[in-house]
Protein backbone atom coordinates (compact mmCIF):
# COMPACT_ATOMS: atom_id res chain seq x y z
CA UNK A 1 0.00 0.00 0.00
CA UNK A 2 1.02 3.58 -0.54
CA UNK A 3 1.93 5.94 2.27
CA UNK A 4 -0.40 8.67 3.43
CA UNK A 5 0.77 12.22 2.72
CA UNK A 6 -0.54 15.62 3.69
CA UNK A 7 -1.22 18.09 0.85
CA UNK A 8 -2.74 21.49 0.27
CA UNK A 9 -5.27 21.16 -2.56
CA UNK A 10 -6.46 24.27 -4.42
CA UNK A 11 -10.15 24.79 -5.04
CA UNK A 12 -11.28 23.54 -8.46
CA UNK A 13 -13.88 24.71 -10.91
CA UNK A 14 -16.09 21.72 -11.74
CA UNK A 15 -19.18 20.56 -13.49
CA UNK A 16 -21.04 18.39 -11.02
CA UNK A 17 -24.24 16.56 -10.16
CA UNK A 18 -25.68 15.51 -6.82
CA UNK A 19 -28.45 12.95 -6.22
CA UNK A 20 -29.72 10.63 -3.53
CA UNK A 21 -29.66 6.91 -4.22
CA UNK A 22 -27.13 4.08 -4.48
CA UNK A 23 -23.40 4.52 -5.10
CA UNK A 24 -23.75 2.37 -8.22
CA UNK A 25 -25.10 5.49 -9.99
CA UNK A 26 -21.64 7.12 -9.93
CA UNK A 27 -20.63 5.93 -13.45
CA UNK A 28 -23.97 7.04 -14.93
CA UNK A 29 -23.63 10.54 -13.44
CA UNK A 30 -20.02 10.86 -14.61
CA UNK A 31 -21.05 9.88 -18.16
CA UNK A 32 -23.83 12.51 -18.08
CA UNK A 33 -21.34 15.21 -17.06
CA UNK A 34 -18.66 14.31 -19.62
CA UNK A 35 -21.29 14.06 -22.36
CA UNK A 36 -22.57 17.54 -21.45
CA UNK A 37 -19.01 18.92 -21.34
CA UNK A 38 -18.14 17.46 -24.75
CA UNK A 39 -21.35 18.75 -26.37
CA UNK A 40 -20.59 22.23 -25.03
CA UNK A 41 -16.88 22.30 -25.91
CA UNK A 42 -15.85 22.45 -22.25
CA UNK A 43 -12.17 21.79 -21.51
CA UNK A 44 -11.64 18.97 -19.00
CA UNK A 45 -8.97 19.92 -16.43
CA UNK A 46 -8.51 16.77 -14.36
CA UNK A 47 -9.83 13.35 -13.41
CA UNK A 48 -13.44 12.74 -12.34
CA UNK A 49 -14.20 12.87 -8.64
CA UNK A 50 -16.76 11.28 -6.31
CA UNK A 51 -17.52 13.32 -3.18
CA UNK A 52 -18.73 11.10 -0.32
CA UNK A 53 -20.93 12.98 2.15
CA UNK A 54 -21.49 10.01 4.48
CA UNK A 55 -18.88 10.25 7.22
CA UNK A 56 -18.29 6.71 8.46
CA UNK A 57 -18.09 3.21 6.96
CA UNK A 58 -21.32 2.34 8.79
CA UNK A 59 -23.12 5.38 7.38
CA UNK A 60 -21.86 4.54 3.86
CA UNK A 61 -23.17 0.96 4.08
CA UNK A 62 -26.52 1.97 5.60
CA UNK A 63 -27.15 4.76 3.08
CA UNK A 64 -26.24 2.55 0.12
CA UNK A 65 -28.48 -0.28 1.36
CA UNK A 66 -31.40 2.10 1.90
CA UNK A 67 -30.80 3.94 -1.38
CA UNK A 68 -30.42 7.25 0.47
CA UNK A 69 -26.71 7.91 -0.18
CA UNK A 70 -25.79 11.53 -0.91
CA UNK A 71 -23.95 10.99 -4.21
CA UNK A 72 -22.01 13.93 -5.65
CA UNK A 73 -19.77 13.60 -8.68
CA UNK A 74 -17.70 16.31 -10.30
CA UNK A 75 -15.38 16.76 -13.25
CA UNK A 76 -12.75 19.56 -13.10
CA UNK A 77 -13.09 21.97 -16.02
CA UNK A 78 -11.33 25.06 -17.36
CA UNK A 79 -12.59 28.28 -18.88
CA UNK A 80 -16.00 29.90 -18.74
CA UNK A 81 -18.50 27.18 -17.90
CA UNK A 82 -22.25 27.07 -17.40
CA UNK A 83 -24.34 24.22 -16.11
CA UNK A 84 -27.83 23.21 -17.20
CA UNK A 85 -30.54 21.26 -15.42
CA UNK A 86 -29.02 18.91 -12.85
CA UNK A 87 -25.49 19.67 -14.02
CA UNK A 88 -24.11 22.66 -12.13
CA UNK A 89 -20.91 24.68 -12.50
CA UNK A 90 -19.30 25.46 -9.12
CA UNK A 91 -16.08 25.53 -7.13
CA UNK A 92 -15.08 22.37 -5.28
CA UNK A 93 -13.38 23.58 -2.07
CA UNK A 94 -9.69 23.07 -1.51
CA UNK A 95 -7.72 22.87 1.71
CA UNK A 96 -5.46 20.60 3.75
CA UNK A 97 -6.03 16.96 2.77
CA UNK A 98 -4.67 13.59 3.78
CA UNK A 99 -4.01 11.59 0.59
CA UNK A 100 -3.50 7.93 -0.22
CA UNK A 101 -3.47 6.05 -3.51
CA UNK A 102 -5.50 2.84 -3.84
CA UNK A 103 -4.32 0.26 -6.39
CA UNK A 104 -6.98 -2.19 -7.57
CA UNK A 105 -10.73 -2.60 -7.90
CA UNK A 106 -13.01 0.00 -6.30
CA UNK A 107 -14.73 -2.76 -4.32
CA UNK A 108 -11.43 -3.65 -2.62
CA UNK A 109 -10.55 -0.21 -1.22
CA UNK A 110 -11.56 -0.86 2.41
CA UNK A 111 -7.98 -1.67 3.61
CA UNK A 112 -6.74 1.54 1.96
CA UNK A 113 -9.43 3.55 3.75
CA UNK A 114 -8.52 1.86 7.05
CA UNK A 115 -4.88 2.82 6.54
CA UNK A 116 -5.91 6.44 5.81
CA UNK A 117 -8.18 6.66 8.88
CA UNK A 118 -5.53 5.09 11.14
CA UNK A 119 -2.89 7.56 9.92
CA UNK A 120 -5.22 10.53 10.44
CA UNK A 121 -5.88 9.40 14.03
CA UNK A 122 -2.17 8.80 14.71
CA UNK A 123 -1.39 12.35 13.56
CA UNK A 124 -3.99 13.80 15.93
CA UNK A 125 -6.01 15.11 12.98
CA UNK A 126 -9.75 15.04 12.37
CA UNK A 127 -11.71 14.72 9.11
CA UNK A 128 -13.49 18.02 8.51
CA UNK A 129 -15.67 17.35 5.48
CA UNK A 130 -16.59 14.99 2.67
CA UNK A 131 -13.98 12.50 1.49
CA UNK A 132 -13.14 12.43 -2.23
CA UNK A 133 -12.21 9.68 -4.61
CA UNK A 134 -10.45 10.77 -7.78
CA UNK A 135 -10.48 8.17 -10.55
CA UNK A 136 -7.06 8.42 -12.20
CA UNK A 137 -7.66 5.90 -15.00
CA UNK A 138 -10.56 4.25 -16.79
CA UNK A 139 -11.62 0.77 -15.63
CA UNK A 140 -12.73 0.06 -19.20
CA UNK A 141 -9.11 0.53 -20.36
CA UNK A 142 -7.05 -1.19 -17.64
CA UNK A 143 -7.32 -4.52 -15.81
CA UNK A 144 -8.95 -4.35 -12.35
CA UNK A 145 -5.62 -4.71 -10.53
CA UNK A 146 -4.29 -1.59 -12.34
CA UNK A 147 -7.17 0.76 -11.43
CA UNK A 148 -5.85 3.81 -9.53
CA UNK A 149 -8.01 5.79 -7.11
CA UNK A 150 -6.68 8.78 -5.20
CA UNK A 151 -8.49 9.14 -1.86
CA UNK A 152 -8.45 12.58 -0.22
CA UNK A 153 -9.82 13.46 3.23
CA UNK A 154 -9.99 17.09 4.38
CA UNK A 155 -8.33 17.36 7.79
CA UNK A 156 -7.35 19.79 10.52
Amino acid sequence: MDEVTLLSIPEQQVLGMRRRGHYRMIPELLVAIITYAMKNGTAIAGPPTFVCHETSPEAVMAANQAGTADVEVAWPVAGAVKGAGEIRAYMLPGGKMARILHHGPYEACEPTYRQLFTWIGEQGLQITGPIREMYLNDPREVPPDQILTEILAPVE
